[in-house]
């Protein structure tokens, strides 16, 4: 029997990867003026069944009162204080190119506790330009900024090709979590969290449910005509 990992806190990593999926849809409740919402409700709008959200609650220590439901605020900070977002989150970005200006300018990050305060990039073109108020620094500059600034969180929006470079630069300097654009996977050292974020593959996805759907489209006609025919 297998079990899922577990974070330092007891929190299997499942539950984690689903709390911001919590978060989101309580944030929507709460921008409605809802204050409570039962855990059936809110597993719908997370789209989980309300058994695994009770469960994954629980291990927050929040259960909800009977016949209430949980409170919208208070689970909304009490999530956001066990993901880390009240407290800030210095980031830095590798490679500005089209992803690296629109990470570099959405405003959402700010909203939950990250702060993009530096930019980099080995092109000599893009290097001096101001992308989102902040000058883009050559990447030589990334050790000595990573101490000044404190930098947690490295993201690699760099061809796949430069990305172990990059995120082996982020490592020596001191930054233990990295987000990786990158369409290939990332050799990190014990003590260092990398999250992949993979656009293709999840196109690929849709594409095979897409797929799915046009042939139940066609069968579903074709199994009618055939039931014609046979009468």
């Amino acid at each position: 029997m297998t079990h899922d990992p577990v974070t330092p806190r007891g929190i299997p990593d499942a539950t984690v990867a689903r709390l911001p999926v919590y978060l989101r849809a309580l944030s929507a409740l709460a921008d409605r003026g809802i204050a409570s919402v039962s855990s059936e409700e809110l597993a719908t709008a997370a789209g989980v069944n309300s058994a695994k959200l009770r469960k994954d609650l629980s291990h927050l220590g929040s259960y909800g009162v009977r016949g209430v439901g949980y409170d919208v605020e208070f689970l909304v900070h009490q999530i956001g204080r066990e993901l880390g977002l009240t407290q800030d989150w210095p980031v830095a970005i590798v490679g500005i190119g089209n992803l690296g200006h629109a990470l570099a300018g959405y405003a959402g990050f700010a909203s939950k506790g990250f702060r993009v305060v530096a930019l980099f990039d080995v092109d000599s073109t893009v290097v001096g330009d101001v992308v989102a108020g902040l000058r883009v620094r050559p990447l030589a500059d990334l050790a000595a900024l990573a101490g000044t600034e404190q930098i947690a969180i490295g993201v690699v929006a760099t061809p796949a090709a430069n990305a172990q470079d990059v995120c082996d630069r982020l490592v020596a300097a001191g930054v233990r979590s990295v987000l990786n654009f990158a369409p290939c996977v990332l050799s990190v050292p014990d003590g260092v969290d990398v999250r992949k974020v993979d656009l293709s593959t999840e196109l690929q996805i849709l594409a095979f449910h897409e797929q799915r759907k046009a042939v139940r489209d066609l069968v579903g006609p074709l199994d009618e005509l055939g039931a014609r025919v046979a009468r």
